[in-house]
């Protein structure tokens, strides 16, 4: 079985948030893998069904950001899945917007989800990174994820997490550098293209 998790706040007035954009990319794979509603399990909101011939539980966690790893971790633990099963979606700040990397471990580059997660779990899962920008001054940060996505970003927000949850299969069959290309192929077409930055995104 594979815990895909997306990180986010609980509640109506984050559902909007850039931080949140794990949330809705979960919230998108569910609904084009018609997975069973969501109910409360794992101090979150769990579904469970099939995606390219494997189980797959959907965890929202509801224990706010920083504390993410406590949700992750009884869902791991109870189900006996394993860190290399465990796929995490989640804001990225070094990517400039619609913007999709997918790496394994590394650092947690200031992420409080991640941090926790990684407290919890160890630090070898896969992390697919959303691209939400910088807003240039790190004092604005803290206001800039907690703050909704503008209008303008709405279609692109959509069209990635629609691209995300169209070929999630890719992330179970393992092949990343596919699920990459597959959706920076859907945002260009959607006449979202991406932006290049001048020396390149961290990884």
């Amino acid at each position: 079985m594979f815990l895909f998790v997306g990180l986010g706040n609980p509640g109506r007035e984050y559902s909007g948030n850039r931080h949140n954009i794990g949330f809705m990319a979960i919230d998108a794979i569910a609904r084009a893998s018609g997975l069973p509603a969501f109910r409360k399990r794992f101090l979150g909101e769990a579904g469970e069904g099939e995606i390219g011939g494997e189980k797959v539980l959907l965890l929202k966690p509801l224990t706010y950001m920083n504390d993410s790893g406590q949700s992750v971790a009884q869902a791991a633990r109870f189900h006996k899945i394993p860190l290399a099963k465990i796929v995490v979606f989640h804001d990225e700040l070094d990517l400039p917007p619609a913007r999709l990397r997918i790496k394994t471990g590394g650092g947690d580059a200031g992420h409080n989800g991640l941090r926790s997660i990684t407290a919890h779990m160890g630090k070898d899962y896969k992390r697919v990174r959303l691209g939400i920008g910088h807003p240039g001054d790190k004092a604005r940060v803290h206001s800039y994820v907690l703050s909704d996505f503008a209008k303008s970003e709405s279609g692109w927000v959509e069209a990635l997490c629609e691209a995300i949850a169209k070929n999630a299969a890719l992330l179970v069959s393992g092949d990343d550098a596919g699920l990459q290309n597959r959706v920076a192929l859907a945002l260009r077409t959607a006449g979202f293209p991406e932006e290049k930055t001048a020396g390149g995104d961290r990884t």
